[in-house]
């Protein structure tokens, strides 16, 4: 059978038309027939979403976006999505906009809600939320600290400026010359150290010998002690103790004119009779040096016993009297 020429242009027109509206429903992501529910969404900001973006639940696609543009004069905008039949959920679910990578993109994820009331059908409106993406938590954070870094700066140049103003050019040759200062002296210290290395490397058995003999002695004193504790020790410390305890009380009574030498410490009437008693005695003793006859007066042949006369300056005349 053979088409006529006007048939075939006929064929390539429709044909041209079904494609040019499969194209442009391509482009418009919206499928020319579906069997999809469309819901919509109000958002003042959509972060770049754009026409044909996925839509999904749970992370799995269920839809796309099919349109955006303006819902009032406040700038507010009307976001026009279809979801697939297959899944059911409550007019309460959330139509929720969130960043889908690290680089960047907006997409539309539903959070579905099951509270039992009226399921969501096509053409109802549903409440819009915007989830936080990576880029604005880290704006968000980064606010904070951007505004301490500067006054960190700030402080820091103001630091510098009060820094210079101090650092004159007196005050600086001053502090170049301390440092020069504690560069020689580190340069001694080395020195000093190198020094002591070569003393300690040439006397190491001197060194070694008198810390053996250091062990040695500290051995020999803990012996000494551990003799020391094993004699009893403690007992003779104790025993000391108490005998010095008893002296104290002793000399206490003493103190207290207690006993008979108590009594001779302390009674001053007692004292002076002991000393004239010996006064007395003294006196009588040089009486009996001096004057012996005094005292002892012989007779060998019978003879009358003379009276004796005491002298005029004898001492003892004053006992007499």
């Amino acid at each position: 059978m053979k088409l006529s020429r006007e048939l075939k242009t006929g064929i390539i027109a429709i044909g041209g038309i079904l494609l040019f509206i499969l194209g442009f429903s391509y482009l418009k992501a919206t499928p020319l027939f579906d069997n999809n529910k469309t819901f919509y969404a109000i958002y003042k900001n959509v972060g770049g979403l754009q026409p044909g973006t996925q839509v999904s639940i749970n992370g799995y696609a269920v839809g796309k976006v099919n349109d955006i543009r303006f819902k009032d004069r406040e700038g507010n905008l009307l976001v026009t999505f279809s979801v697939d039949n297959s899944f059911e959920f409550s007019k309460n679910s959330i139509a929720e906009l969130y960043d889908t990578g690290i680089i960047g993109g907006k997409g539309i994820q539903i959070v579905p809600v099951f509270d039992g009331v009226t399921l969501a059908v096509s053409g109802d409106t549903l409440t819009s939320k915007t989830k936080p993406g990576l880029t604005d938590l880290v704006q968000e954070n980064l606010a904070p600290l951007q505004s301490k870094v500067e006054g960190a700066i700030s402080n820091a140049d103001s630091l510098l400026i009060n820094f210079n103003d101090i650092l004159d050019a007196k005050t600086k040759k001053d502090l170049q010359a301390s440092i020069s200062g504690l560069n020689d002296l580190i340069q001694n210290f080395n020195v000093t150290t190198t020094a002591l290395n070569t003393l300690m490397a040439n006397n190491k058995e001197q060194l070694e010998s008198s810390l053996t003999n250091i062990k040695s002695i500290t051995d020999d004193f803990s012996k000494i002690s551990k003799s020391l504790s094993e004699a009893g020790l403690e007992k003779s410390i104790a025993g000391l103790q108490k005998t010095i305890t008893s002296l104290d009380n002793v000399l206490l009574k003493i103190d207290n004119g207690e006993g008979t030498l108590g009594k001779l410490m302390n009674n001053e009437e007692l004292y002076n009779n002991l000393a004239g008693a010996s006064k007395e005695l003294d006196l009588l003793l040089q009486d009996f040096r001096l004057n012996p006859k005094r005292y002892v007066n012989v007779s060998v042949f019978g003879k009358k016993q003379v009276e004796y006369e005491v002298p005029e300056n004898d001492p003892a005349a004053t006992i007499d009297n």
